[in-house]
């Protein structure tokens, strides 16, 4: 669903980062190109979360790499989670992300497909992309051609369980007993990721080397 705001004026924004010097680096072309828009800022997962609840905005732009709470150390997961959370409760919301980590967006690909509001990556090199991506998104378009992993087979929940329980380095059967399922279960998830990652057997190479070195090429893992 299409919903063009940029022209309504009276817009919210929230920015995302934890950085203060970025912070004021993207704040400060918005307030410029959406005089009368009114934009606050979150530095961590909590609050960017508490914040849409209670200020309802039309758009947020968003940084992956974000602590949970302050002082915490920024991690892409709290990131993710937070995205995921945020457009599966308010699937109308305005998105861009603006973050060098984008490729981690490939684990969100399913929700990314389904959400009706905008949805743009941003060069965060780029105040100029940056604000056509704003518009773009508020505009209600998607566009994430510049991440090429989004283009990549998406993995399912449970294979993901698999992956993101190996990367830790626990064996199969260590993967079998948290899942509550068979080794064997777990065996045929492994062959199911790198068909996915076009990961086959060769010669002198690990299979499970392999794949998750593909996996953290794709921005499956960290």
């Amino acid at each position: 669903m299409s919903k063009d705001l940029s022209g309504q004026g009276l817009l919210k924004m929230l920015v995302v980062d934890d950085h203060e010097i970025i912070l004021s680096g993207t704040t400060e072309p918005l307030r410029q190109q959406y005089p009368e828009a009114k934009i606050l800022t979150a530095q961590t997962a909590h609050s960017v979360l508490n914040q849409v609840e209670e200020f309802q905005p039309d758009l947020v732009v968003l940084d992956l790499a974000i602590p949970e709470t302050i002082g915490e150390t920024p991690q892409i997961d709290m990131g993710i989670n937070a995205l995921r959370i945020l457009i599966k409760s308010h699937p109308n919301l305005n998105v861009v992300v603006l973050s060098s980590h984008a490729k981690a967006l490939v684990r969100l690909k399913h929700e990314i497909d389904e959400h009706q509001g905008g949805f743009t990556v941003a060069d965060k090199t780029s105040i100029e992309d940056l604000l056509k991506k704003v518009d773009w998104a508020l505009a209600g378009l998607t566009n994430t051609k510049n991440v090429k992993e989004l283009r990549t087979g998406e993995l399912k929940p449970e294979w993901y369980e698999v992956l993101n329980l190996g990367v830790q380095g626990l064996t199969d059967k260590e993967i079998a007993k948290h899942l509550n399922i068979v080794e064997r279960t777990v065996w045929n998830y492994w062959g199911k990721i790198r068909d996915v990652f076009g990961i086959y057997p060769e010669d002198g190479k690990n299979l499970r080397v392999q794949t998750l070195m593909k996996a953290r090429e794709l921005g499956f893992i960290d």
